[in-house]
């Protein structure tokens, strides 16, 4: 029996500073493929290759993942600064309208990073160009030095809403995770649900609110040693079963419902 099919979001990247790419981490080819059990393919997020309505149909299921890139502050009313750092728009154009769609199909999307904030400007919210800027903030940036090892340890704790989504899949009121990212969620968008935050109040998890399919989203990156992370493992089997679901015809299934 075939697998359930998950398109994998890339990053335009430019190797030796000549060759022009659309890349994908193994990380979450490695997870779609070994903790979700559905088959990983990458989609080039640029509207000139693909349509959203194209990949509506050949997917089951999409990863919105991280990226260096941010969303345009355009996307959520604010003018461009040198804080909000570099931009992708090609990417920009792909993923908040595929959210959307997604949003009123029910078909499942696992927002990751730079996915998290795209579901979070997508449902109408603004993001703070630089997090660790705002006075009590914790610096949520990647390490600059160190292994992938360093980069990707477990830094702060997520606290979940008592008996909502998270806290029902993870079976726990809070989990540790890594950090990885400058910018994050400033005024959440009225269908954006914050079911998750940091010890300094910055979003980390949350869902669309009322919307029938998976639409999870997590700030940190759960794809790094998804299959022995007890954190992430539970997100990317849940993740996994929507895109079956909706594979066989059964559109429109929620992870879980919250309390």
């Amino acid at each position: 029996m075939s697998r359930a099919r998950v398109g994998i979001i890339t990053n335009y990247n430019v190797i030796n500073d000549q060759y022009r790419t659309h890349s994908g981490g193994l990380m979450n080819t490695q997870a779609v493929a070994e903790v979700c059990d559905c088959m990983p393919l990458l989609i080039p997020a640029d509207p000139r290759f693909v349509s959203v309505e194209e990949l509506l149909a050949e997917f089951d299921g999409f990863v919105l993942t991280g990226g260096r890139p941010n969303v345009h502050p355009e996307e959520y009313g604010e003018e461009a600064t040198e804080a909000h750092g570099t931009f992708d728009r090609n990417r920009d154009a792909i993923t908040l309208p595929l959210v959307r769609a997604c949003v009123e199909r029910g078909q499942p999307f696992l927002g990751i990073c730079r996915g998290f904030q795209e579901v979070a400007v997508a449902m109408g919210s603004t993001l703070h160009p630089e997090i660790r800027d705002l006075p009590g903030r914790l610096n949520h940036r990647m390490p600059p030095d160190g292994t992938i090892e360093e980069k990707f340890a477990l830094r702060h704790k997520v606290t979940f809403t008592e008996g909502g989504v998270f806290h029902q899949l993870m079976g726990a009121p809070a989990v540790m995770t890594n950090t990885l990212h400058g910018q994050g969620v400033a005024t959440p968008g009225a269908r954006f649900h914050v079911d998750g935050t940091a010890p300094d109040g910055t979003p980390e998890a949350a869902y669309v609110d009322g919307a029938s399919g998976f639409t999870l989203a997590v700030q940190w990156h759960p794809e790094y040693n998804a299959s022995n992370d007890p954190v992430s493992r539970p997100l990317f089997t849940a993740f996994g079963d929507a895109a079956r679901d909706w594979a066989a015809g059964r559109a429109g299934c929620p992870v879980l419902k919250s309390a």
